[in-house]
């Protein structure tokens, strides 16, 4: 048996319960560990903002990540109906289902913002996505995410060129795809433009496939509702024209003002915790 399927059995609040004791440990430590990189990521987005209040929206952003982990693993273990019922408001869904009958294809942008593995097979209600998936190198961890994204029936294809052209080719076909556009790419898959106003090395995979295809963008993000009311899901409509821009600086950026926008609506959702500044022109590293 799969050991990390015990996760089934906890009771989802019983886990997060257990993840809100692990942040109230690491907001203890704010110079050091994931409180510290949150701490040094909003200072460089939120700089207008007094300390006092980054500080606030710092400790709610760790004790959501340590949360959304603890929501990943149960969904993971559970079939995706499960996920599925824990939805249980979406906001301006017709832009997704407008999005998804149109034959030039759909891109769903998906920002490392709430708890989007709940999220994750509730989108597989309305159609099958092609998604990248790069293994995980612990074997178990692996096994576990893997089964969990076998059960979606998704098209799983390899982080790599192979996987782009499949991409590609599925958007033009009028089929959907998923992506996560915030992470922090090899050089060579990035370029250099603001993100909150820092240059930083951005991903340009996503703004490539809307430059080429002219597929439709959508933009999810799911967050937790409080008291334990079941999760809530936002569909965005990313219209700008600039993200079509046939040069990729101004089409890039465009793409991380959109994001911004998806963040700004709860900025203590955002995963903070990662180093998202670690290629900035003229600073060696700004989490030394």
């Amino acid at each position: 048996m799969q050991p990390l399927k015990i996760f089934r059995y906890i009771p989802l609040k019983a886990l997060q319960n257990i993840a809100q004791a692990c942040a109230w440990w690491l907001n203890r430590s704010p110079e050091k560990g994931m409180l510290r990189k949150v701490l040094i990521n909003l200072k460089l987005v939120y700089p207008y903002l007094q300390e006092k209040e980054r500080e606030k929206i710092a400790k709610q952003s760790v004790i959501k990540q340590c949360m959304s982990y603890a929501e990943f693993m149960k969904c993971w273990a559970m079939p995706p109906q499960w996920s599925i019922n824990q939805v249980t408001t979406v906001h301006q869904l017709d832009v997704l289902t407008q999005a998804l009958a149109d034959p030039r294809g759909a891109l769903i942008i998906t920002p490392h913002l709430g708890t989007w593995e709940i999220m994750n097979a509730w989108v597989h209600q309305y159609g099958k996505p092609t998604i990248m998936y790069k293994p995980i190198k612990e074997k178990i961890m692996n096994d576990f995410v893997l089964h969990s994204r076998e059960g979606l029936q998704s098209k799983l294809v390899p982080t790599d060129a192979t996987g782009v052209k499949l991409l590609f080719k599925n958007l033009k076909e009028g089929g959907f795809s998923v992506i996560l556009p915030d992470h922090v790419p090899h050089p060579s898959g990035g370029v250099i433009v603001p993100f909150f106003g820092i240059h930083t090395l951005t991903s340009t995979l996503a703004s490539k496939m809307a430059q080429k295809t002219g597929c439709r963008l959508v933009g999810l993000s799911c967050f937790r509702k409080p008291d334990g009311q079941g999760f809530e899901v936002y569909c965005d409509a990313l219209d700008n024209p600039n993200l079509y821009n046939k040069d990729i600086h101004i089409a890039t950026t465009a793409m991380n003002e959109a994001i911004e926008e998806m963040i700004n609506r709860s900025p203590s959702d955002y995963m903070w915790g990662y180093k998202r500044f670690r290629h900035v022109p003229d600073i060696p590293d700004v989490y030394k």
